[in-house]
């Protein structure tokens, strides 16, 4: 096959923006066909059911008899729950085999729809798009077999030019046949446990193996088969533009200027030459280059600084991580055009940003982003959804609360949440992706039976989503080394497609990064025990909100720790929930039911969190370098390991995470005694004042004390030992508050504590009195988000602890999901007064009045109102409004 390129010097045209374009014509024909999305009019059958074979399925004269509407995107269960033929899986007991069977793992689904093709595809080259399907498929358009797909991680592209006429109807069958290797899932009970993890699944590679039951899922009983992305149809002229990369660098340590290097793939899809202009565009740069192209011939094409100057952008906006800097975006437009007219056309978004990995007094993994050291603070996700029913507004719900729990990266454990949705939200705030192929930990499962099926997954994955900035390096496998073959040939891929960023081949091991727990609830203390620097997954118990438990299960399983417990994570296992309760007893107090289970449970959450990530802080750069929790977001509705519960609504964990991660930071070490400062920022903090108070049970000052605080940057400092004074109640409360140069208040923290004597007995804290607080209740409408705002006031004598506010609508008392507070769970000294707000959808109120409820561990409100908003207390939360019960758990006998 013959190509040719006009040369670089023949035709290159970059212009600044500046400068303007003058008789340079780079904008062509605006009548380019835009893409359809083939999102309604689907049905579904099993396969067994249907007697026809693919050319008469796809053919416009079928009529399907007794199919299901689909849901497109969707996987086969999520269509047949829709379709009212299961329960819903993930509430209570629903998803057991008598229920949900089994069979389904192992069935065959045809989907069918039927769709017009647009007039204005006339003359143009028709393109069928699958963005995704699990495990493999046939595919038909109007009789046609136009090709098949393998694996759930690569795209399908099929040319149905010849199948299909425009301003005709189109039919589309698909023939979705599960994994091969559906597996032997083990039954979560309180007798067994969460049992063994994975499973044969592993064996065949880029799938959801994690579907076969995990200890933070159950068996999903049709392993996430079907149609699970976007389907859409595209146009094109002779000469389409293939996986185009951007790539950024930075003169480091200077960063005010980018060298941009754009590399796209153009190719004939005809059997004649083509001549044409490959053109791109982005903020004030564009350029121009002539290129012919052979029939059914490729080429790539490279534009860099070298060849075209005005790649070489000063004073570039920069994209930060979280918690560092802004997150900017740019978007190159490119488009091929033959004769004027537009024959393909691709619009990448990107960030300018240099990500190194290594620093000179260091061995560890030590991520910096353009020049600046970013302290990993991140979170793992095993799957995005259970049945990955996750629209983008869910998704994004999702992602804001890492960013507002002030995480900076999220751990893409095995590939599991792989979409453009969800790399494109993690740019837009700030998250840095930990991305990942797929296998699990070797003891979880064998290796891929299938080379070429897993490397065409992974080079698939790469060539997708490489231009996005959040991600920050590619892992080969969870907990393990891929085998040789694999290893070698991701390195090979590395260097062919993936230029910039870091390869790690096992998340365990390597450049001092460490996995493997604990994943239970441990004291604070135990949190600052540790040596490794990277530590890719540690985790503990982390109970929702009593309104969560109660929607996620029937009422007959509230006040018993059953076999519904155990579906949700609840039972023996890594996260030790059999063993739970007891703790939660012996540091708190006897659990009296279900709503002081919740109540004693939030303590829990806030102190092991917080001190997950203090712990790492104390010494942050020396030798820590990162921590990220297994795991900050559920799967399914779960009481371990999760920020927010799978309705969105966030416990404690997050906003004890959102204190820990502040960018500049006090906090007590709880391993040492001491008074710390935790700068993550790249410049130093000077003449700063800390002020220490310590508080009695009775609400009296027992201690004060101000520092002098200069805090290098990037650095953990430490101003002096606490000297506890000997006046202490058994069980105390401390109080830190950083102020800057100017006085203004940067960092706060509060902490419950006893005497070392009985250091994990709190149980005096349920002798606090209750605090009726006053609050001032406002309301603002803007852009379609409503902001709900509360005044807090402590009028008593003594703290009012975990202070927890909920949204709700007025009229009808439901809860407003999601909602994103300013802060939660807030303890409030005698006479401090606070401010919260939390902001939701307008639409999300229905119309309704804002009602917010208080709740907490001693904590009572005066009701009160203002336009368009209440405020009053959550009696239902109350462990007095329900019976004592003493929530034992089913015997494990």
């Amino acid at each position: 096959m013959r190509m040719k390129v006009l040369g670089l010097a023949l035709v290159l045209l970059f212009v600044a923006g500046s400068m303007g374009l003058g008789s340079v014509a780079l904008a062509a024909d605006s009548s380019f066909a835009e893409s359809v999305t083939l999102g309604a009019g689907w049905q579904l059958q099993d396969a067994a059911k249907v007697t026809e074979t693919g050319d008469a399925i796809s053919s416009t004269s079928f009529r399907p008899q007794g199919w299901y509407s689909a849901t497109v995107p969707g996987t086969v269960l999520t269509s047949l729950v829709n379709a009212g033929v299961y329960p819903e899986p993930l509430y209570g007991e629903n998803n057991r085999p008598d229920k949900i069977p089994e069979s389904l793992a192992r069935t065959p689904y045809w989907y069918r729809t039927v769709f017009k093709i647009p007039k204005a595809y006339a003359g143009k080259h028709v393109w069928l798009n699958l963005e995704g399907i699990n495990f493999s498929a046939q595919v038909w358009v109007n009789g046609r077999q136009v090709g098949t797909m393998k694996g759930a991680f690569r795209r399908g592209i099929f040319d149905i030019s010849l199948d299909v006429k425009a301003g005709k109807d189109a039919v589309l069958a698909v023939l979705v046949s599960p994994q091969p290797h559906p597996g032997d899932p083990h039954e979560h009970t309180i007798r067994d446990g969460v049992g063994k993890n994975g499973g044969i699944t592993a064996i065949d590679g880029p799938t959801f193996l994690s579907t076969i039951g995990w200890d933070w899922i159950p068996a999903i009983r049709d392993r996430d088969t079907g149609i699970w992305q976007k389907v859409f149809i595209s146009a094109s002229g002779p000469v389409v533009i293939k996986d185009p990369l951007v790539t950024t660098d930075l003169p480091l340590p200077k960063v005010d200027s980018a060298d941009i290097s754009v590399q796209a793939r153009v190719e004939n899809v005809t059997d004649a030459p083509q001549k044409g202009v490959l053109k791109g565009s982005f903020g004030d740069v564009t350029f121009a280059q002539n290129i012919e192209v052979a029939p059914h011939s490729s080429q790539v094409v490279t534009v860099d600084p070298k060849s075209t100057p005005a790649m070489h952008v000063e004073h570039p906006k920069l994209w930060w991580p979280n918690g560092y800097g802004p997150q900017n975006l740019y978007k190159l437009h490119l488009s091929f055009e033959v004769d004027g007219k537009v024959s393909d056309s691709k619009d990448v978004s990107f960030g300018v940003r240099k990500f190194t990995y290594a620093v000179p007094d260091s061995e560890n993994l030590t991520i910096s982003v353009n020049g600046v050291r970013v302290f990993i603070r991140g979170g793992n996700w095993g799957l995005d959804e259970a049945m990955k029913r996750n629209p983008r507004e869910r998704l994004e719900a999702q992602i804001r609360m890492h960013q507002i729990a002030n995480m900076n990266l999220i751990r893409n454990w095995v590939g599991q949440s792989t979409s453009e949705d969800f790399y494109e939200l993690c740019d837009k705030y700030g998250i840095l992706v930990w991305d990942e192929f797929f296998q699990p930990n070797p003891s979880d499962g064998p290796d891929p039976d299938d080379f070429d099926t897993y490397m065409a997954n992974v080079r698939d994955k790469i060539l997708r989503f490489r231009n996005h900035p959040s991600i920050v390096l590619w892992c080969a496998r969870n907990e393990g080394y891929p085998p040789k073959k694999i290893d070698d040939a991701l390195r090979v891929l590395m260097t062919e497609l993936e230029p910039t960023r870091l390869y790690q081949a096992n998340s365990a091991d390597g450049r001092g990064v460490n996995s493997h727990g604990p994943y239970h609830w441990r004291t604070p203390r135990e949190f600052y025990v540790y040596d490794e620097a990277f530590k890719t997954e540690i985790g503990s118990v982390s109970v929702p909100t009593l309104e969560s438990i109660q929607g996620m299960m029937p009422e007959k399983d509230w006040e018993t720790i059953n076999d519904d417990w155990a579906e949700h994570d609840f039972a023996k296992g890594a996260a030790d929930g059999d063993t739970y309760p007891a703790m939660i007893a012996d540091r708190y107090g006897k659990v009296a039911n279900l709503a002081d289970f919740v109540r004693k449970s939030q303590l829990a959450n806030y102190e092991a969190f917080r001190a997950m990530y203090e712990g790492r802080n104390a010494k942050l750069f020396h030798p820590t370098t990162g921590v990220i929790t297994w795991m900050s977001n559920p799967a399914q509705p779960s009481f371990v390991w999760q920020l927010y519960h799978h309705d969105l609504e966030p416990n404690s964990a997050l906003f004890a995470v959102k204190k820990a991660a502040e960018p500049i930071h006090i906090q007590l070490n709880e391993g040492s005694g001491e008074v710390q400062v935790i700068n993550n920022l790249s410049t130093s903090l000077e003449n700063a004042r800390a002020h220490l108070a310590i508080y009695n049970l009775d609400g009296s000052v027992q201690y004060e004390h101000d520092f002098d605080v200069s805090a290098g940057a990037s650095l953990a400092t430490t101003l002096g030992s606490v000297a506890w004074p000997a006046s202490l109640s058994p069980v105390h409360f401390v109080k830190l508050q950083l102020k800057d140069a100017t006085g203004k208040v940067i960092s706060e923290n509060f902490y419950w504590r006893a005497l070392p004597e009985h250091q994990d007995d709190l149980k005096m804290l349920d002798s606090l009195s209750t605090i009726t607080l006053d609050a001032k209740v406002s309301r603002s409408d803007t852009d379609g988000k409503s902001v709900v705002s509360v005044t807090l006031h402590n009028p008593g004598k003594e703290v009012a602890l975990m202070t927890h506010l909920q949204l709700r609508r007025k009229r009808s008392g439901e809860r407003v999901l999601p909602v994103y507070y300013s802060d939660n769970y807030i303890s409030l000294l005698p006479n401090e007064t606070r401010t919260v707000t939390m902001e939701a959808a307008t639409s999300d109120l229905k119309g309704e009045d804002a009602l917010v409820v208080v709740d907490g561990w001693n904590v009572g409100v005066v009701a009160g109102s203002s336009a368009g908003a209440g405020i009053e207390a959550n009696v239902e939360a109350l462990v007095e409004h329900w019976p004592v019960t003493g929530l034992p758990m089913l015997s494990a006998k």
